[in-house]
């Protein structure tokens, strides 16, 4: 199997499924296609839309098989390898699963419009700032601590052991860290635990040493200025 996948610093929707192929040990051949501004006729487009019609990251491509949306590629991998339970044995934890995942993929958006991932900066400067103004990103956070308290295991993953459902919410413990959003003591540990994972810990470790600064990836470091007045 392929994957192609953005960069490692930037990408939340390349790392879910990068950690469920990483973390459950599937065999797979990674690609990383390097974001650019994304016009249609820059590099990242034309390799991508060679691959997918979506023309967009993650990818699969399996032989024959190509799947373009994270949540489809992960779909996909459970039911190629359902010996490694990616969802939950538990049938009532394996719909929670696919529900807060789902949640995940279509929710969220004023934490997604500000607080974009990025692994390797410090933004705590500007995420205090958002923390003030911004009512709605206070309101995606709550909600995101509330799917995270109701683990049932406070020392666990959210749904038993390690599964797709952490590898989606794994991005957003990157945004907590480097937008420094307060959180609870309870999700502080989930996020420790989601840290301290070993398929998390080499993508952070790479992202790290990227060092691909996109200027379209990097609004508050260019402007900082805009942004404080938001």
């Amino acid at each position: 199997m392929e994957l192609y996948i953005g960069n490692k610093n930037y990408s939340s929707w390349s790392m879910r499924p990068w950690l469920v192929m990483t973390h459950f040990n599937l065999t797979l051949d990674e690609h990383a296609v390097a974001f650019d501004d994304f016009a249609v006729e820059g590099q990242f487009k034309q390799t991508m839309s060679a691959i997918s019609p979506a023309a967009k990251v993650p990818t699969l491509v399996d032989q024959d098989v190509v799947v373009w949306d994270s949540l489809a590629i992960c779909e996909y991998l459970a039911e190629s390898f359902p010996e490694k339970h990616l969802w939950p044995v538990d049938k009532t934890q394996r719909a929670r699963a696919r529900s807060i995942s789902a949640e995940m993929h279509s929710s969220f958006m004023t934490l997604r419009q500000y607080c974009g991932m990025n692994i390797e900066a410090d933004l705590r400067f500007i995420g205090s700032k958002l923390w003030n103004d911004l009512p709605a990103l206070r309101t995606d956070v709550a909600r995101i601590e509330q799917i995270w308290a109701e683990r049932p295991d406070m020392n666990g993953f959210l749904c038993g052991d390690f599964s797709i459902a952490d590898a989606f919410y794994a991005p957003v413990v990157m945004r907590f860290v480097s937008y420094g959003l307060p959180v609870s003591e309870q999700s502080q540990q989930y996020m420790q635990t989601i840290l301290a994972n070993a398929a998390v810990q080499q993508w952070m470790n790479q992202a790290q040493v990227e060092k691909q600064f996109v200027q379209n990836q990097e609004p508050y470091r260019q402007h900082p200025e805009q942004f404080l007045r938001v």
